[in-house]
This record gives structure tokens, sequence and C-alpha cells, in this order.
């Protein structure tokens, strides 16, 4: 395709929602993704008991709803024959190993000339569209935080992309960094394959059964954020009690605020809190220094481990290779502009899946995206 109307950078579930809907529209375009398959996240670097957070009809994508079959909570294999189904059935044809290396907008020809790197023969490629949509998500590259010492430690050290069970774990010493939703599950899974699993968990956290969250969302339709968050923290105070009994605090903002405003989910418990409850899992204050096989943690005392997962999370790029957009992104990668209006830049310039609101939130955007690319050709 020499003129496509439209490029989309990232074949995840986010680019794909967009070229489905584009392709509603028959607007020509073309995908740039830099890995070997779409949804790549997916495919080759999440852990194997990965199961979609909320239920399924949160989690679809545009014109394809989950079959009646599925699961309620989609778990990973079922989710990528769901997407392999959506770029059957839409006639997706991303372009892979592509690297963006720069995007910029060339005011003399009115359309954004994206620079590419062929991953496989490092050669230099030049696209060019009216349009750009940035679509290659939140979590881009991963993040391992400087830690004092990290290079003296003679164990396995992996971020939670390398993760797949615990299995080679069993009877070794192993220190989840990182209480997220990934740090918790990862935790949950070492212990169920019987490592002597501990987590760090330094920042304060909301845990929420799976049941609580989806009590919430639809409660949002009919009631203010701040009565929701109100009544999750008094039913979480209910369930689990007081968190500093086990090494936690409960976080003062509310867990659907601190959602939106910092995009920092709350824990879905699917088991992991018993195990702490039961002393299977060994909660951890922040990291102070590494020496050899020894963490010394901020409480004074150390413990010596076999391996270090960091769930520590992503960066995104997208500041080192675009050019010239001072309206949509910030330093971090994230839309400046506050939702509902975070999609759309200047001079053709789109985001999609950066909204904070999972795959609901991607599938607006592709649907809002497309709509407005519509309007304008």
């Amino acid at each position: 395709m020499q003129d496509p109307v439209a490029i989309i950078v990232g074949a995840g579930p986010s680019g794909l929602a967009t070229s489905a809907c584009l392709n509603q529209h028959s607007i020509p375009h073309i995908i740039l993704e830099r890995e070997d398959c779409f949804a790549s996240l997916w495919k080759k670097y999440s852990y194997d008991r990965l199961h979609l957070h909320l239920k399924k009809q949160f989690c679809e994508l545009p014109h394809m709803p989950f079959p009646a079959s599925s699961p309620t909570y989609i778990p990973k294999d079922h989710f990528i024959k769901y997407l392999d189904h959506y770029v059957s059935h839409f006639k997706i044809s991303p372009i892979y190993q592509r690297c963006v290396e720069s995007a910029s907008y060339d005011e003399a020809t009115k359309k954004w000339k994206v620079m590419v790197r062929n991953v496989s023969s490092s050669e230099t490629e030049e696209y060019s569209a009216r349009f750009l949509v940035v679509a290659s998500g939140e979590a881009c590259n991963p993040f391992i935080p400087e830690v004092e010492g990290l290079n003296s430690f003679t164990g396995d050290v992996l971020h939670s992309t390398q993760f797949g069970n615990g299995k080679a774990y069993r009877d070794k010493n192993v220190l989840v960094v990182g209480s997220g939703n990934s740090g918790m599950e990862i935790a949950l899974d070492l212990a169920n394959h019987g490592a002597r699993t501990s987590i760090v968990v330094r920042s304060p956290v909301h845990i929420l059964s799976r049941e609580m969250v989806h009590l919430g969302l639809v409660m949002l339709k009919y009631f203010s954020l701040g009565i929701v968050d109100s009544l999750m923290v008094l039913f979480s105070k209910f369930v689990y009690g007081d968190l500093t009994n086990y090494g936690m605090r409960r976080a003062t903002e509310g867990p659907f605020f601190m959602k939106v405003a910092y995009g920092k989910y709350p824990i879905f418990d699917v088991g992991t809190f018993d195990k702490i409850k039961a002393g299977e899992i060994q909660v951890l204050p922040a990291i102070q220094n590494i020496r050899g096989n020894e963490v010394l943690f901020e409480n004074g005392r150390s413990h010596s481990f076999d391996a270090i997962i960091f769930c520590t999370g992503f960066k995104r790029s997208t500041n080192k290779w675009l050019k010239g957009d001072d309206y949509l992104f910030n330093e971090d990668g994230i839309p400046k502009p506050q939702y509902p209006n975070h999609w759309k830049g200047k001079k053709g310039l789109y985001c999609i899946g950066l909204s904070r609101r999972g795959l609901y939130g991607a599938s607006a955007d592709a649907q809002n995206t497309s709509d407005d690319i519509k309007s304008l050709v």
C-alpha cells in the first residue's frame, strides 16, 4: 500500500481494534509492529495463569463479542484465540518487525512522516499518511528500577514479562518486587508451586475481590465516584480486615479515584491474600540494598533469595520517537488532556488505549478515532 490514509503504531489489542474499525469504514491504513506477531504482550510476555480481571463484557473489542460459552473471566489462552479470530475476521494484516524511530508532521505535505527500522534487515523505511494513531499501549518497555547492589546478585533476576509459571522455583526462596496485580498473581503462582515466596509491598494498596470491582463498575453508572469508593473501602475492610496486621497499608484515596487519577489499579484478589494470612507468602518493605544473595530491607532485616522477580511495570517510549507534539502526550507517554478528551490530538494525531480504562477504554478510543477519521476523509 503506497498511500495509506492512516498509520497505526502497535498491533496490540488497541491497534487491532482501531484497524477493525477503520476496515469497517473502508479506510486504507497500515499497522507497524516492532515484534514478529500481533498481541506480543499476550502471546510472548505474559505468565501462564493470567486472566482478564474484569468480566468479559468489559473486555470485548469493537464489533465482536465473546462467545456466550466463554468463561466470565477470560483466561490468557482464550483471549489469544479470540484475538486470532478477530484478526482473521476483520482481515487485519500488520507489517511486522518494524520499529518506529521517528514520526513527525510535514507541514508542506500535511502528512505524518514515519521513519521505521526494519528489525530483520536493519534497513530504514519511510511511510507517510494523513493520520497517525499511537496504539503502542501502556505496557510498552519492561522497567526494572535501579537497586543498589543488584548486579552482585548471583541468582535469577527477571522481569514479570519473562515469567511463565513457578514450576522451576519449587523449594527455592523467591522475592517478588512489586505489589500490583502482576506481582500478587505471580507470588500466588510461586506459592502454589511450592516456592518460599516473599513480596515487597512499598505503597499503600486497595484489595478488592472481582465481585466488588464488578459491583463498583455497575454502581458508577448511578452514583458519584466518591460514594462508590467509600462503599468499596467499607466492603474491603469487612472482608480483608486491618491490612497492617499483614505488613500492608490501605490507601487513603479511593480505589476507583486512584485508577482514574494515577492509573493505579486496585489489587484484584484471586487467592493471594489467603496465602499471606496463612504465612505462605511473606510481605516485606522496600529494599535498601543487595549484597550477593542477601537482600537488606528498610526494616533493617535481611533475607537470602535464590531469585528476584521484578513486577515493576513498564515505561513508554512515545516521547523518544514522536516529534513536534506538545499537546497530546506528556513525558511519560500518557495523554495530557483529561478523559474523555484524551484520544484526539492535533493535525491528525490520535492515541488508543491510554485512558487508563483497560480494554473497555481502548475499544471506545478505537471507535471514536475511526469515526473521526471517517468524518475528515
